[in-house]
């Protein structure tokens, strides 16, 4: 808990009480060496741990003022195989070329298995990642929170820009284990960027008003997104009747563990196998699901701008049917979702149809490949409507919100 001169500070007695709402508080944290990719367990909660390689870094660069050169150079910076530019701050430097670095556990034959996976699911993926996991975001308060006060909230189509590019990079033929790839810059933009908002939200008045912790984005706050994409992936295609071979479901979660421990989070708590990862969620994500005024805003902005896609024929009344169906009727009541009868019975019933018929297409020879260049289409498309034709770079940010109500 957090102290002040001996005493518990109010935020500090809040985020407690929080934690034990949320059934986080516990005599201590006990993750057995066995349910870990480190092969070690630890005893220090992860909602008490931020990231002590990245945030003094960054916190330097934008004190300094030097976050827009920065980002500036780093727009160039794509590729996994990449030197970096010249002319970085050399603590900034240091830290990218070690931040850069594959973990030893890191296994390549995985990391390939992991495109046959993407190859045969990747409309699968596309739906959970915006349906389920994107939606999901907008009930997981600290996440909702730091989103909408943060420099992100100006600009949401920004915004999730930005994430959509995580979602395809580590989708990508190259991902990590490819020169090529850039989902190992992907993922240290992704830790940096992290850092600034953890060092400009404190700073935020409003933030600060509502937040129940003294800083943001704890380990335990990216495990909680992290289960919010693979864990509710996983269990979104089990729902729907996904038979996925042990080898490529083994793949998949192999790359999100690289992932997660390329965004910082402590080996210790990277989940080493689906149950384990299954037993965290419920630990971690189930009972923080709560919607918060923020929440609830963004979920707004969020089906308006899907819905400005084409409103000939992605109608938000549609976005919002799709949703109750893949999050649930009460995920979907607390995001004050209204129900439109007869289309919700309509999609709920056309889904599942769809499921079938693409998993006995798979089955025909050469599919897999006409389905990915399908899907990639459909990928490269909504990244360019997203990013407005621009090349997308997850950057540091340097404010705050200016102007959210």
């Amino acid at each position: 808990m957090t102290k002040t001169a001996g005493r518990l500070t109010r935020r500090g007695f809040l985020a407690s009480g929080a934690a034990l709402g949320a059934g986080l508080v516990m005599p201590r944290w006990t993750w057995a060496g066995s349910q870990s990719v480190a092969g070690a367990g630890g005893t220090t909660p992860p909602w008490t741990v931020w990231d002590d390689a990245a945030d003094p870094v960054v916190a330097g660069v934008i004190e300094r003022g030097e976050a827009p050169a920065v980002n500036a150079a780093l727009r160039g910076w794509t590729k996994n195989g990449q030197a970096l530019p010249p002319g970085l701050p050399a603590d900034l430097r240091d830290f990218i070329e070690r931040a850069r670095e594959l973990p030893s556990w890191a296994d390549v034959d995985k990391l390939r298995a992991a495109v046959e996976f993407n190859k045969r699911r990747g409309t699968y993926l596309g739906v959970a990642y915006g349906f389920v996991s994107g939606m999901m975001s907008t009930v997981i308060p600290h996440e909702a929170r730091a989103v909408y006060y943060s420099r992100g909230g100006a600009n949401m189509k920004r915004r999730i820009s930005r994430t959509a590019k995580y979602g395809y990079d580590i989708g990508s033929l190259g991902a990590f284990h490819d020169p090529a790839g850039e989902m190992i810059v992907t993922s240290v933009k992704t830790r940096m960027a992290h850092a600034g908002v953890r060092h400009l939200l404190p700073q935020s008045p409003h933030w600060t008003g509502v937040a129940d912790e003294d800083r943001p984005i704890s380990q335990r706050d990216i495990l909680v997104t992290w289960h919010s994409l693979p864990s509710s992936v996983m269990r979104a295609m089990r729902s729907w009747g996904v038979r996925i071979p042990a080898g490529e479901s083994e793949a998949f979660l192999h790359c999100w563990q690289v992932a997660a421990h390329m965004l910082g989070v402590r080996d210790e708590y990277i989940p080493s196998s689906w149950e384990n990862a299954e037993e965290q969620a419920r630990l971690l994500l189930d009972p923080v699901l709560e919607p918060t005024p923020e929440g609830r805003k963004l979920a707004d902005i969020l089906l308006d701008l899907g819905a400005d896609i084409d409103r000939t024929v992605i109608t938000r009344p549609i976005l919002e049917s799709l949703t109750r169906y893949f999050l649930g009727d009460e995920i979907a009541g607390r995001l004050e979702i209204p129900r439109h009868p007869g289309q919700d019975e309509m999609l709920a019933l056309m889904w599942p149809q769809f499921v079938r018929a693409k998993e006995a297409g798979l089955l025909v020879p050469g599919a897999p490949e006409i389905y990915w260049v399908f899907d990639e289409i459909l990928r490269r498309g909504a990244l360019w409507y997203l990013g407005e034709g621009e090349q997308l770079s997850i950057e540091i940010p340097d404010t705050n919100n200016p102007d959210y109500p």
